[in-house]
C-alpha cells in the first residue's frame, strides 16, 4: 500500500469513528432518551430503557435508516439534563429526544432542544410544557396537571360526595405546585374544604409529621400530590399510622405497576390512584406491548416503560408521514398526527402540542381479589379532561 492510499484509508477511518459521521452518515438514525437513571427517581430510567429496547424491536428502521438509541442520565437535575442534551447534540449529532418523564428537567431541556433545532417528546406533567413555555419543538404524550386533577380527584368527589374535608401533601417543585393549584380550583368548584397542606422537598423520605397534621385536621381525604418513591413512602407510612381506616387516600398520579409491586396489595387495597397508563387497557397496541414486555422481560409494562415506547411510535409515524428525518418536516407532520395508541385513538393538538388521550382513576384491591400477580387495581373511570387550547396560555412561535 502506498502512502497516498494509506492516508486516504486513515482519513476515512477517522471520519467513520467520529460520532456525527457514524450515526448521521452511516445509515443509522440515533435518538436519545433523557431521563433519571440515578438518584431518587432511578427506577424511571431502568424501565424507560426497557421501553426503548422494545421500541427498537418494533421499529427497527425508518425511511431506510436503522433506528438506534442511547440513554442519557439526567440525574433528575435540570442543569445536568441541559449539559447532557448539549453533549448528545454536539458530539453524537442527535436531534430527537423521546422519553423524558420529569417536569423540571423537561422544561429546561425543552428550551435547549428548541434553540438547537431538535425535537423533544416528553411525558412530564407541568402545565407550562404545553402552556406558557410551549414551543414548536416540544410535544407531550402524558398529561398536564390540570388533566391529572380532573381525571383523579373529580371522579372521586362523585364516588364519595359526603367527604368534604381534604388535606394535601405536596412536593415543592414545579409539578407539585401545578397540581396543588389545580386541586384548589377543583375544591372551590365542588365546595370542598381544603383543611391543610404540607410541603416537602425533592429529597424528603420521612412524612410522619405531615401525616399527623392531616390526622389533626380531621381530614376525610388525604390527597398525595407527590410522585414515585416519595408517594410510595408517604402511602406506606400512612398505612402504618392507621390512616387508611380513618380517611380515604388518593394518589394524584401513580408511577406505574412497579409502585404497586413495591408497596404490596395490603397497602394499596382501597387506595385510589390517578393513572396515566395501566397495563389492562384493552387496545391493540397495548395488548402487543404487554405480550412483548412479558416475553422479553418477564414483567407487565408500567408507565415508565410504556411512555418512551409510544413516544418512539409517534416519532417514527411522523417521519414516515413526512417522508423525512429533518426536524422541521417531522414537526409539521407531528402537529397533525392522529394514531391508534396505547389508550385508543390519540391525537396531537397543533395549538399546544398536547396529545389528547384518556386518563384513568384506578382503585387498589386486596390480595384475595387479585386474579394474577399483576392484578393490583381495577379501572373505575376513564376520560379526557383538557383545558381548551386558548386557555392554556400557549403562544406557539
Amino acid at each position: 500500500m502506498n502512502r497516498r492510499n494509506f492516508l486516504q484509508l486513515s482519513a476515512a477511518a477517522g471520519l467513520s469513528a467520529h460520532p456525527v459521521f457514524s450515526f448521521a452518515k452511516s445509515g443509522q438514525l440515533l435518538v436519545a432518551c433523557p431521563t433519571a437513571m440515578s438518584g431518587t427517581f432511578s427506577s424511571i430510567g431502568k424501565y424507560s430503557d426497557m421501553g426503548m429496547k422494545l421500541a427498537m424491536r418494533h421499529y427497527p428502521e425508518v425511511l431506510g435508516r436503522k433506528l438506534n438509541y442511547k440513554m442519557i442520565d439526567t440525574e433528575a437535575k435540570p442543569a445536568t439534563a441541559i449539559r447532557r442534551v448539549q453533549e448528545a447534540m454536539q458530539q453524537d449529532g442527535i436531534k430527537y429526544f423521546p422519553g423524558a418523564l420529569l417536569s423540571a428537567e423537561s422544561l429546561a431541556m425543552s428550551k435547549e432542544i428548541h434553540r438547537s433545532g431538535g425535537m423533544l417528546i416528553t411525558n412530564a406533567g407541568a402545565d407550562e410544557i404545553t402552556g406558557v413555555e410551549c414551543n414548536r419543538s416540544t410535544f407531550r404524550w402524558a398529561l398536564p396537571t390540570y388533566s391529572l386533577i380532573q381525571g383523579s380527584a373529580r371522579p372521586l368527589t362523585e364516588i364519595v360526595p359526603e367527604k368534604k374535608r381534604w388535606y394535601t401533601i405536596t412536593p415543592q417543585y414545579v409539578f407539585g405546585e401545578d397540581l396543588l393549584r389545580n386541586a384548589k380550583d377543583l375544591f372551590k368548584e365542588k365546595g370542598i374544604e381544603h383543611v391543610g397542606n404540607s410541603y416537602h422537598s425533592l429529597t424528603e423520605r420521612e412524612f410522619s409529621g405531615h401525616l399527623m397534621n392531616a390526622a389533626a385536621a380531621k381530614a376525610d381525604v388525604l390527597f398525595l400530590l407527590n410522585y414515585g418513591a416519595q408517594a410510595s413512602d408517604a402511602l406506606r407510612q400512612a398505612a402504618s399510622f392507621g390512616l387508611k381506616e380513618k380517611m380515604t387516600i388518593i394518589v394524584a398520579a401513580a408511577s406505574g405497576l412497579e409502585q404497586f409491586e413495591a408497596l404490596g396489595a395490603d397497602i394499596c387495597d382501597g387506595v385510589y390512584f390517578g393513572a396515566v397508563y395501566w397495563h389492562t387497557i384493552d387496545t391493540e397496541m397495548n395488548r402487543r406491548l404487554v405480550k412483548h414486555t412479558r416475553e422479553d422481560f418477564g414483567i407487565s409494562p408500567n408507565y415508565s416503560l410504556a411512555a418512551p415506547y409510544v413516544n418512539v411510535h409517534m416519532l417514527v409515524t411522523a417521519m414516515r408521514n413526512a417522508q423525512s428525518i429533518e426536524p422541521a418536516e417531522v414537526i409539521k407532520a407531528m402537529e397533525t398526527l392522529e394514531f391508534e395508541g396505547l389508550t385508543g385513538t390519540e391525537q396531537v393538538r397543533a395549538a399546544d402540542h398536547q396529545v389528547l388521550r384518556d386518563f384513568y382513576l384506578i382503585k387498589g384491591k386486596s390480595a384475595a381479589q387479585m386474579k394474577d400477580k399483576d392484578d393490583y387495581a381495577d379501572i373505575l373511570h376513564a376520560g379526557r379532561n383538557f383545558l381548551p387550547a386558548e386557555q392554556t396560555r400557549c403562544a406557539m412561535a
